[in-house]
């Protein structure tokens, strides 16, 4: 499937309110009608659906019919930017469904992780995969990208097995998505706050969007709007988390799932609003601009925020992400799973065993040519940096009290990793991350049907070049082309033999893994239980030495009381921070 960075304006939308944000955007439209023959590479005689906008026209392809570059809001252009996703208008004819919509802007896209850079705000497109089965009531996936809510794309994703569901799974309908991101995405200040609609979480409200366009529309693909999981990897995973969290995605969906999750915390509105003010004033807003502050941010271009954004392999300092801003986010994570006041739902999370290579492969990767290895005194001043006790950000109090660095240290010593700096800063930044994880399961499991996991299979092929001292393992990221077909990162990712360096697909066993997640995930969206039904070979997380599924070749479970032994958890659980406020 090729990728479009063409801005996707379409003739019959002229009349809309769409089409004048576009025009006042100076942005020119042209037609992207389907016609029903080849000349403009469409499919002649694709599957048609219609939906509450219009006809879109897709193809088909391995059995499954595939529905791209479907605007589920208007382009936050001009005006647009930095408001909440305004409604499509309806077109006319039928709309070429048939290549992905653009890209939202991103600069930093971490080597082969993501990419191109794109500079495009028109962005806001889905995409549908569905059996050619029209007259079930499917299941859904509605899946978020990852990429640190700066990057990534939906492009990469390829739902045709998931909505095949595999030989064990079941039939689905995968909807995927683009959404607002950076400083596009999650903005805060004075300025545009006060404008009377709500604010902050932008890329949060987009997702939301779709939910609403799911509710309306997914039937005509074959999906049951009463049976709707969220789910995501990583940034997806956190927005996941702030779909649970949100009043205003109440009823719109009713199973979540986390990859690379679930969410343990979330920066506090202060926080967003004081980088959103040091953003705009890096940007003469309104210093040197003489404009109202709202309307400089506006009129400034997507390249000039992209430059204050970040670089290629790394965020400026104005970066937020997803806030608690009191509405559309109204408390912290802790605070919501400690009091249910949440969107109750079947839930199903874990992480994979080596989370923190995906960082150390970053590093590495922007080291060279030629790349080289962390050292000891990498290693000790990465930990250092990271648990001080030195101020935050704007004379926020210490994130970790001073001592915390030292002990860290203490409690992975080079020596115990065979002084292999690169092991034990894995070790250091994944066993946080899994620990945190089992916090919030552990809250999740008295009110909720909850399920987690452990991914531990270290060998499967990873989309970095094979570097120096350095193996993935099971990477964070590695585990989502067990879902997605071909997974890789962005255009410059090849996956590759974790051993000899040369690219591959899957394995015959690989494959098999891939089916079992497969008809997990697939039975969890039809039914809230990834057995479909029973308590095997997934048992719910619940009860005094709860159980993970440990996701390897083959499959097996793993008692809480191993898995914190495994990952420290005692030691972690005196050391991360889980705010009420």
């Amino acid at each position: 499937m090729s990728r479009s960075y063409i801005p996707r304006c379409r003739s019959a939308w002229s009349r809309s309110a769409f089409a004048l944000s576009l025009a006042a955007a100076g942005i020119a439209c042209t037609p992207a009608l389907a016609h029903n023959d080849d000349s403009d590479g469409n499919k002649k005689g694709g599957p048609t659906v219609s939906i509450s906008d219009g006809k879109v026209q897709g193809y088909t392809k391995n059995g499954v019919n595939v529905f791209l570059g479907i605007p589920y809001a208007a382009p936050p252009v001009g005006k647009l930017r930095w408001q909440p996703p305004q409604p499509v208008g309806k077109w006319k004819g039928t709309l070429d469904a048939t290549q992905f919509a653009n890209t939202c802007p991103q600069v930093t896209e971490l080597g082969a992780f993501a990419g191109p850079t794109s500079t495009t705000e028109d962005c806001l497109y889905l995409n549908v995969f569905t059996s050619g089965n029209s007259s079930k009531k499917k299941g859904v996936i509605v899946w978020i990208h990852g990429g640190g809510n700066v990057d990534g794309e939906s492009n990469d994703y390829d739902g045709t097995k998931l909505a095949q569901g595999g030989p064990d799974g079941k039939e689905t309908v995968v909807v995927t998505l683009n959404y607002r991101m950076g400083l596009f995405g999650y903005l805060s200040h004075p300025a545009l706050n006060s404008e009377g609609h709500l604010w902050g979480n932008y890329g949060i409200m987009d997702i939301q969007a779709v939910l609403r366009w799911v509710q309306r529309n997914i039937a005509a693909f074959g999906g049951d709007p009463n049976k709707v999981a969220v789910g995501g990897q990583s940034a997806g995973a956190t927005d996941t988390g702030a779909n649970v969290l949100s009043p205003l995605a109440a009823n719109l969906f009713n199973r979540a799932i986390y990859e690379s999750g679930p969410l343990p915390n979330l920066p506090a509105a202060a926080t967003a609003q004081t980088n959103g003010q040091n953003f705009a004033a890096a940007a003469g807003c309104p210093t040197t601009s003489g404009k109202p502050a709202a309307a400089c941010l506006r009129d400034l271009t997507a390249a000039r925020i992209l430059q204050l954004q970040g670089t290629p392999n790394a965020n400026g300092p104005y970066i937020t992400g997803p806030f608690v801003d009191g509405t559309v986010i109204p408390i912290t994570p802790e605070k919501a799973w400690t009091t249910g006041k949440y969107n109750k739902m079947p839930t199903m999370g874990g992480r994979v065993r080596d989370e923190g290579n995906f960082g150390i492969s970053i590093t590495e990767y922007f080291s060279g040519p030629p790349q080289v290895p962390m050292t000891a005194d990498q290693f000790t001043a990465a930990v250092t940096r990271t648990y001080s006790g030195n101020a935050g950000p704007g004379g926020a109090p210490p994130a970790y009290p001073a001592g915390t660095a030292t002990a860290v240290l203490n409690q992975y010593p080079l020596s115990a990793y065979g002084n292999d700096p690169v092991k034990a800063y894995n070790r250091v930044t994944t066993d946080a991350q899994k620990c945190q994880a089992d916090h919030v399961l552990n809250l999740w499991a008295p009110q909720i049907s909850t399920y987690g996991y452990d991914f531990t299979y270290s060998d499967a092929p990873y989309y970095f070049p094979k570097m120096p001292g350095f193996k993935p393992n099971a990477a964070h990221t590695i585990d989502i082309q067990f879902l997605f077909n071909n997974w890789h990162g962005g255009q410059l990712g090849v996956n590759l033999d974790q051993t000899t360096g040369m690219p591959r697909d899957l394995n015959q066993t690989e494959s098999k893994l891939s089916d079992q997640l497969v008809a997990a995930w697939t039975n969890f969206a039809a039914t809230g239980n990834p057995n479909g039904s029973g308590n095997s070979p997934w048992p719910k997380y619940a009860g005094g030495n709860a159980s993970y599924l440990v996701q390897d070749i083959p499959l097996s479970t793993n008692g809480r009381s191993s898995y914190r032994a495994t990952y420290k958890c005692d030691f972690w659980d005196t050391v991360l921070l889980y705010p009420l406020q």
